[in-house]
């Protein structure tokens, strides 16, 4: 079993930074794709980042070069650090978790808020 606990999440200014960190349990995060999710209020979950068990990434459009995803596997941890927040970044945000043996992302934190004010 694979558990997934999000910290890190709090009110921030815009322009701020934050970083999150999303903790697993289960003995076997080396081998699992990352990913962070956000959902605002009133609007679709959505796919702010990802990093893949060989450390590939990809970002959202609306992050993408002011936001790092990150591993650390003897820490079992996953982060992600966003810059220049802006008001719309304010949502729940989840992290979630896949193994090399499955399309799905079978795996998911409880979520952490993140509120940036203008």
């Amino acid at each position: 079993q694979v558990q997934l606990v999000e910290s890190g999440g709090g009110l921030a200014q815009a322009g701020g930074s934050l970083r999150l960190s999303c903790a697993a349990s289960g003995g076997i995060f080396s081998i699992l794709d990352m990913r962070w999710y956000r959902q605002a209020p009133g609007k679709e979950r959505e796919l702010v980042a990802a990093i893949s068990n060989g450390g590939s990434t990809d970002y959202a459009d609306s992050v993408k070069g002011r936001s790092t995803i990150s591993r650390d596997n003897a820490k079992n941890t996953v982060y992600l650090t966003m810059n220049s927040l802006k008001p719309e970044d304010t949502a729940v945000y989840y992290c979630a978790a896949r193994s090399m043996f499955s399309s799905q992302y079978n795996y998911w934190g409880q979520g952490t808020q993140v509120t940036v004010s203008s």
